[in-house]
């Protein structure tokens, strides 16, 4: 059965203080610092708080003379008397009887556009978003009105929190292949720019072709079939093809205005336009916008880059500290080189959870996932509302026709059919992806490993909820006194992915011999480890430290050939990553094979007693390592041989132990940051890959038998081992010559 989890309703705020706040009408639409909320109702009052992405979100309460009516979305027909009506110079040649007549009518449809609207389907309470609603009932699209979706809801939702939020400036969409994205786009940008004075609204794609196309083919609809009460009077051409320009704007309608003699020459111009630019790094540079659209941003191919635009556009949307603009931006992802890349840094710069002391992401943007089974066309029944499991019973969809099986089962058919087919199967992830990591699935093509085990092994942990086996956490020395005992400390912005904990008997195992400390569970596991030696960098990037722990077989209570730990990070000092490396060893009780081209934190090690951690290269004896191997140990990793054994020890052991097992089991290594790592890694470009180099180096360290050179011996003299014959014949042997 499946259990969705793109969003749940939340208690954050005790119910009392909601009542109260609610009774003095006291919320304001926006960012409420005080209750970690983003308000979105108008009213002053609050009800429901979804979690969406981890962004807590305020809804509007429930109005109390709610009417079931139809139970279902129904778009409202247009009167025929205003349909006639083409623009607001109609309106004011006509009597005010008239007028007066659909005054309310007309408010209504204002209303509904800045607070939203309430409505019943299938017997549940449901707000749609003013945004929403004019994409509903007055978008018309490529199949003539849109239907209602609850992930349409669920992304209008968000993207109105993004627009209330003051710290945020837009939304950073994944999604899957026709969701409705660039119509939802379309209509906003249409939306937004008939009711503002004075702006700029702009649009991006993967070229400009793709651009101007958006534009010629939805924008310029939308607003040409907006009805006369929300239509500013254009200028230029009815269909232009590079600026839509609105002169006079469409005023809120009351009795005061309908009942005026104001001339419609002279009411102030909106002087607001909706253009397109060709694909580029600084494209709408120098330009002040309301609204970017960023369409197929992560489609954008060299020389292009989404990541250089960014930067760029960011500041058209801001003056100062203040954002003034917003940016809508969806895609689905290309292959990684193809765009891809930039793409995912960029969605991973945007998670609601990570910070700066501003309030803000690092991109700016809140990161938006909707998997692929809320919006898979032919899965959506007459509610609007997915069809996850197979039902019992068929279900009409919009259209009249029965579905009988979920879109789950329909998804897993069709990716058992691929299964041949690695590039294909990628492809389909990227499509209509479940997972992110599905969404960012790359070619196989350019792997040196077996990619399909590896992405087995994403899709189970992905499965299997992989977080719920791994902790995040950090280790720390008990009371603080160093080179006692470590203890591991399970939280949340810690730097260690760990998927087993040694019992307590196991735990700080070390063995001193004359002075120098040595680990107790070397016949457990080991360590590898990428390090660096520098703090800072000039770009302030740098790769990062690596470390992973590995076990081998053992009779200890101890998984086997299991990799249980992760760390990738690179935190503000050396030092700090080599005391975080040093009470990992220390609380494992294992060995550590290193880089030693990258010797700061072998010498620590060293300056700290611990030599004895720090494994030999395996590939050569004691007497024929350098001095400076003898003295703090590690391997280089300059030696084309090393290479070549590093990569065969990955290799080797992806097709042992990763993905399906010849005994039908999935393997046990849930850190998909690794596995991501393996399934890019270039042999020629190892220093880009800092989980893979680590990683290997664990496997070379649990399996260092394997290349400790043989001896080859040779006798100075040479031993003769025959026997002499004899003839017996007579009194007296004789020997045979």
């Amino acid at each position: 059965m499946y259990n969705q989890s793109l969003y749940r309703v939340i208690e954050p705020i005790k119910i009392n203080t909601i009542k109260r706040l609610n009774k003095a009408k006291k919320w304001k639409y926006g960012y409420d610092k005080d209750y970690d909320v983003v308000v979105i109702s108008h009213t002053g009052q609050v009800g429901e708080i979804y979690d969406i992405q981890n962004l807590k979100i305020a809804l509007p309460p429930v109005p109390k003379n709610l009417n079931s009516g139809k139970n279902k979305w129904t778009k409202s027909d247009y009167p025929k008397e205003l349909e006639k009506l083409k623009t607001i110079f109609d309106w004011k040649d006509l009597p005010n009887n008239f007028k007066e007549k659909w005054n309310g009518h007309i408010n209504s449809e204002f209303t509904k556009r800045d607070e939203g609207y309430w409505f019943y389907n299938k017997n549940v309470p449901t707000y749609i978003t003013g945004s929403h609603y004019m994409y509903l009932q007055w978008t018309k699209i490529d199949v003539g009105a849109p239907d209602f979706r609850e992930a349409n809801r669920l992304f209008f939702i968000f993207w109105e929190a993004c627009k209330a939020d003051t710290r945020c400036y837009g939304m950073c969409y994944l999604k899957n292949r026709r969701s409705g994205f660039s119509f939802m786009a379309s209509a906003e940008t249409v939306n937004q720019a008939t009711i503002s004075s004075d702006s700029r609204f702009g649009i991006l794609s993967k070229s400009g072709s793709d651009a101007k196309k958006m534009f010629t083919d939805k924008v310029v609809p939308i607003s040409v079939n907006y009805p006369f009460f929300f239509k500013p009077i254009q200028d230029g051409m009815d269909r232009p093809k590079t600026e839509l320009a609105y002169r006079v704007p469409a005023s809120k309608f009351t009795k005061k205005s309908i009942l005026t003699n104001q001339r419609t020459e002279e009411l102030s111009g909106l002087d607001t336009t909706i253009d397109w630019k060709n694909t580029g790094d600084n494209s709408y540079d120098g330009e002040k916008l309301s609204l970017l659209v960023h369409d197929e941003a992560g489609k954008w191919e060299r020389p292009e880059n989404i990541l250089n635009n960014w930067r760029v556009t960011k500041t058209t949307l801001r003056l100062g500290s203040r954002v003034i603009g917003k940016c809508m931006m969806g895609s689905t992802s290309n292959s990684l080189d193809k765009g891809g890349e930039n793409f995912k840094k960029l969605y991973n710069d945007s998670n609601v959870t990570k910070r700066n002391r501003n309030g803000q992401t690092r991109s700016g943007l809140y990161s938006l996932f909707i998997p692929m089974e809320w919006n898979f066309e032919g899965f959506i029944d007459s509610y609007g509302l997915p069809v996850f499991n197979t039902p019992k019973k068929a279900v009409e969809d919009n259209f009249g026709e029965l579905i009988d099986v979920g879109v789950i089962e329909h998804w897993e058919n069709e990716v058992a059919g691929l299964k041949g087919d690695q590039d294909g199967l990628n492809e389909f992830y990227r499509q209509f992806p479940r997972t992110e990591e599905h969404a960012f699935r790359d070619e196989t093509k350019n792997s040196i490993f077996n990619l399909a085990k590896i992405y087995e092994q994403i899709d189970f942990n992905e499965e299997a909820r992989y977080s719920a086996l791994v902790t995040r956490g950090s280790f720390q020395w008990e009371n603080g006194i160093k080179d006692s005992k470590v203890e591991f400390v399970p939280n949340l912005n810690g730097r260690f992915n760990v998927s087993w904990v040694p019992g307590k008997n196991l735990q700080n195992r070390v063995i001193v011999k004359n002075g120098t400390k040595h680990p107790g569970n070397e016949h457990v596991g080991a360590f590898g480890c990428d390090s660096y030696d520098i703090s800072g960098t000039t770009d302030g990037k740098g790769s990062k430290g690596s470390l992973h722990g590995l076990t081998k077989f053992s009779m200890e209570e101890a998984p086997t050939n299991r990799f249980f730990l992760e760390y990738i990070a690179r935190p503000q000092t050396a030092e700090m990553f080599f005391e975080d490396i040093l009470m990992a060893l220390h609380f494992y009780g294992m060995p550590i094979l290193a880089e030693n081209n990258k010797p700061r934190l072998l010498y620590y090690l060293k300056r700290r007693g611990y030599r004895g951690y720090s494994i030999n290269r395996p590939d050569k004896v004691w007497n024929k390592l350098s001095a400076a191997e003898k003295e703090i140990g590690g391997i280089p990793n300059s030696s084309e041989d090393i290479r070549q054994a590093h990569a065969a020890a990955i290799e080797s052991y992806i097709n042992s132990y990763v993905g399906i097992k010849t005994d039908g089991d999935y393997g046990d290594l849930y850190f998909n940051e690794t596995l991501n790592d393996w399934a890019k890694f270039d042999i020629n470009k190892r220093t880009k890959f800092d989980a893979a180099i680590s990683s290997g180096l664990a496997i070379m360290a649990c399996n260092k038998n394997l290349y400790t050179p043989k001896p080859s011996t040779q006798l100075k003299n040479k031993v003769n081992f025959s026997f002499a014959k004899y003839d017996n014949k007579g009194n007296f042997s004789k020997i045979i010559q």
